[in-house]
């Protein structure tokens, strides 16, 4: 009884590790989004918006940006499960955007990604 008691004990740990964020795996991931956006002291926006400080940023602001209207306004502000659900399936949570992406669905990259995009002020500068 003990035994199986400490594999359920290591089995609950061991999930809580994966859940955790990793914002090195998430550089990796947002190899994926470097095709349409950058990041860091030197960003500039491309196909899509630099995402310097995005988690906590209005949609739709970025200067120099030209957003979609369905972006513009959204009276969506960045927050952590705002992105999330965003991020799964963009078309959903703002229809009319232009961001052509399927969509992340992985819940670990997406953890993963955040923890990386969190890094980043407005200004580019990691925290």
């Amino acid at each position: 009884m003990r035994r199986l008691i400490f594999i359920a004990m290591l089995a609950v740990a061991g999930s809580a590790q994966v859940r955790a964020q990793d914002a090195a795996a998430g550089e990796k991931v947002f190899g994926t989004c470097k095709l349409c956006h950058q990041i860091g002291e030197n960003a500039k926006n491309g196909v899509g918006p630099n995402l310097n400080g995005v988690i906590g940023r209005k949609s739709g602001s970025v200067p120099g940006y030209s957003y979609s209207v369905a972006n513009k306004e959204s009276g969506i502000t960045w927050d952590e499960a705002t992105f999330r659900e965003y991020i799964k399936d963009p078309k959903a949570k703002v229809p009319g955007t232009k961001m052509i992406y399927a969509g992340l669905k992985d819940e670990q990259k997406t953890n993963d990604l955040v923890a990386f995009l969190k890094q980043f002020d407005a200004d580019g500068k990691k925290k």
